[in-house]
């Protein structure tokens, strides 16, 4: 059977140090450690573990924040970042409980975290661990609802009326999680050529608009622009924590109502987009994103999974890379065998790309291509195979392609043999129609009466290969030829 694909393309992902690096200098990260280093014995909290509104100041003050209402919000944002990565503990306090002569009653105290000490003595996955934990705090904070008017929520008997918020939990940070998991794909696309900075407009437009709308209507458009507002607000909570690099919305175009919808028309040049909001992955994003796709069991591959696995689960694993992912992928594989053991190595891929299942073919393929990055010194385990009938024919390319000259004449049954694999290792590969055209055209031009004997090769896939070289080739009495030496092999199979 063939190798089941990934749901999404590797990633290249920065080393853990570097990683780690970049999570200890995510500006809201900073703050709540300067604050997890700032608090002492005295420092008084609120029964939910917050900041009490009078200490507020000197915490802002202590980060050289700003005096006023926004310090004192940033200084209150990085204090609950700090208890919730548990750089802080904070205890509850008893019932009734409270220094004589204060208005502590109700208020918890506070002590430093395990944590805070494993920033500067603990390993990068540690570091890591704790700045993930900060992204889910982060994320819950960018999916709770906005209040406009608290007082109106609260009941005469003090409870809140959650209903009337018009808020689903769950819906929300499904959509948010959504945005980032698109923005990751964006950022992958073309092998990395993605990378650069995403219009706000297209985001939002990329979860509502469906594939096989045309011109968006009114109300399409007014759901994109009401998307991008709460896009805006959520990614300006997000990049403190180090996940992305957000240009927010031009708050100049929010001043005539509707500009905003106007943006999320496909007719936004390139110019003025950028007002709307641009919005790019970093390396510590991508690591975040996809720690939190890992985690909801999506299939989310980076580089370097493989290393240290079997030569079996690289070549099944990388079935499906894109070429230049595939090769560092193979690179990391082969580096953990070090040049004395590239025979080995080399050995272990060969017996690994045996088989007449389905994936075998690519497997094959990818083998070459390993032992192409392999170095001469895999040179004994390849000629070790040279009268292997599955294996013979790519060892042959491989010792004419690095130039030796004692390289045995394949029988002909075994030419053919190579050139049925070949091509059913690139048609699993769903390689380009132009490429997968030229390779039919060009194996069954080297061998006169091709169609007339390639029919009786005892390969899985003569028939379907058949078929598709039918299908593919230009020459229509070539065409002609293939799909009735397809029939013979389908006879001859019994099928």
């Amino acid at each position: 059977m063939s190798a089941e694909r990934p749901s999404l393309p590797p990633v290249r992902l920065n080393s853990e140090a570097e990683l780690a690096r970049d999570a200890l200098a995510a500006p809201l990260f900073v703050r709540a450690v300067g604050l997890a280093r700032w608090a002492g014995p005295d420092t008084r909290v609120g029964a939910g573990g917050e900041l009490v509104e009078d200490q507020l100041p000197a915490a802002a003050e202590h980060l050289a924040l700003p005096a006023d209402e926004d310090g004192a919000a940033y200084a209150s944002e990085a204090w609950r970042l700090a208890v919730d990565t548990g750089l802080l503990d904070v205890t509850d306090p008893e019932e009734g409980e409270g220094d004589e002569g204060t208005d502590s009653e109700g208020e918890g105290t506070v002590t430093t975290g395990e944590n805070l000490a494993l920033l500067t003595g603990g390993s990068p996955q540690d570091v890591l661990s704790i700045w993930l934990d900060g992204l889910d705090a982060v994320h819950a904070d960018a999916t709770a609802p906005v209040l406009d008017d608290f007082a109106d929520l609260v009941g005469e008997d003090g409870s809140i009326d959650f209903d009337a918020l018009d808020w689903d939990p769950e819906a929300e940070a499904e959509f948010l999680d959504g945005v980032l998991g698109n923005l990751y794909l964006l950022t992958l696309a073309d092998n990395g050529a993605g990378e650069g900075p995403v219009p706000l407009p297209a985001l939002a437009a990329s979860m509502i608009v469906p594939d096989d709308m045309g011109e968006p209507t009114d109300d399409i458009l007014e759901q994109v622009s009401e998307a991008m507002m709460r896009l805006d607000d959520q990614f300006r909570l997000l990049e403190p924590i180090g996940i992305v690099e957000y240009r927010p919305v031009d708050e100049a175009l929010l001043v005539e109502e509707g500009e905003a919808a106007d943006a999320s028309a496909a007719g936004a040049d390139d110019e003025d987009v950028t007002r709307y909001g641009m919005v790019k992955l970093t390396p510590l994003g991508l690591y975040g994103i996809r720690a939190r796709m890992l985690e909801a069991g999506v299939d989310a591959p980076a580089v370097g999974d493989l290393a240290g696995k079997g030569a079996d689960a690289l070549l099944d694993g990388i079935a499906h890379y894109p070429e230049s992912a595939a090769r560092a992928e193979v690179t990391l594989w082969l580096a953990g065998y070090g040049a004395e053991g590239a025979v080995a190595a080399a050995a272990e891929l060969l017996a690994a790309a045996r088989g007449t299942d389905e994936g075998a073919p690519l497997r094959r393929l990818h083998c070459q291509q390993a032992l192409a990055l392999a170095g001469p010194e895999a040179d004994p385990a390849v000629r070790a195979v040279l009268g292997d009938p599955e294996l013979g024919g790519l060892a042959r390319v491989w010792l004419a392609e690095r130039g030796a000259a004692d390289v045995p004449a394949p029988p002909e049954d075994m030419i053919f043999w190579l050139a049925i694999d070949t091509i059913a290792a690139q048609l699993d590969a769903d390689g380009e129609l132009d490429e997968l055209q030229g390779l039919v055209e060009g194996l069954s031009a080297q061998h006169s009466g091709f169609f007339d004997e390639v029919w009786r090769v005892d390969h899985p896939a003569t028939a379907d290969v058949l078929e598709a070289m039918g299908r593919l080739h230009s020459d229509k009495k070539a065409a002609k030829d293939a799909r009735k030496a397809a029939f013979k092999a389908r006879s001859r199979a019994g099928g």
